[in-house]
């Protein structure tokens, strides 16, 4: 199922405005080739900070087991790859990423993988309906993306489909509440924030936005999925942030952490 193109069109538009707002990208190819370890435009530094300690715990506790298992490079989807970065530091190791977004920006999106020393694929395509055959992939990554999927149970059942039937799902960095309450509150604070900022709500595609554990239950139950979880460390502030929300009266803040999913072959199927 594609997503309506009038839509794809508005969110593409407004997603760009709000990136470029937001300082994403550079003319200088070591900008790219430096991330996440570093952001040489100063702008986003802190959020960088938090990828460089996901990507560099996935790297710890996910990729090298399955490195260790399969002996040979690993075939990826690199899903909302944005400008690829992570598809680069994936080629690096030895492995064939596929970067996979709708966002084709020169700056943030497809478009940037041309600053990269070693090619990189790229493939415009929807997380619904991904151009793959069926059992050809290792891994699936969701890199602080999964959470724009309008549809988690249409995104998840063409991934497994796409998965070796030894393969895993890996999502990275997507905002987690223990209660679904607490995402639809972020949710809105969200998007009056981008309304009073940019005009416009930002909410052209239904993106979810976040992901709670009822849902995550659910999900696994109806899928047949085996989640297993890793933590990064973040930092003492990252970690004080639940105890200042409750002193101040505001909701809790999302989690971050490293959701692996296996899919069982027996029972549990859709």
């Amino acid at each position: 199922m594609t997503m309506d193109a009038s839509a794809r069109l508005t969110f593409l538009k407004q997603y760009a405005i709000i990136r470029h707002a937001e300082g994403r990208g550079s003319e200088d190819p070591e900008y790219y080739r430096a991330l996440p370890w570093c952001d040489l435009s100063g702008k986003n530094t802190e959020q960088w900070r938090i990828r460089a300690r996901s990507y560099r715990h996935f790297e710890r506790t996910v990729l090298k087991d399955l490195e260790r298992a399969r002996q040979r490079p690993l075939r990826i989807l690199d899903l909302g790859a944005g400008n690829g970065w992570m598809s680069n530091r994936l080629r690096q190791r030895g492995h064939h990423s596929i970067a996979i977004d709708i966002f084709t920006d020169s700056l943030d999106g497809l478009g940037a993988l041309r600053h990269y020393e070693s090619p990189i694929d790229g493939v415009t395509a929807e997380f619904d309906v991904l151009p793959f055959r069926d059992d050809s992939i290792d891994l699936a990554i969701f890199n602080s993306s999964f959470h724009y999927s309008a549809d988690y149970r249409r995104t998840l059942s063409d991934v497994r489909r796409c998965l070796r039937p030894d393969g895993q799902l890996v999502i990275i960095d997507s905002p987690v509440y223990a209660k679904p309450d607490h995402g639809e509150q972020m949710r809105a604070e969200r998007q009056a924030a981008f309304a009073q900022t940019y005009g416009f709500r930002s909410e052209s595609l239904g993106s979810i936005e976040y992901l709670d554990e009822p849902l995550l239950a659910s999900l696994a139950s109806e899928f047949g999925v085996e989640w297993q979880r890793a933590y990064p460390w973040y930092g003492l502030r990252w970690a004080l942030r639940p105890l200042q929300a409750r002193r101040q009266g505001r909701r809790p803040p999302s989690r971050f952490f490293i959701l692996t999913g296996r899919f069982r072959q027996t029972g549990g199927q859709t």
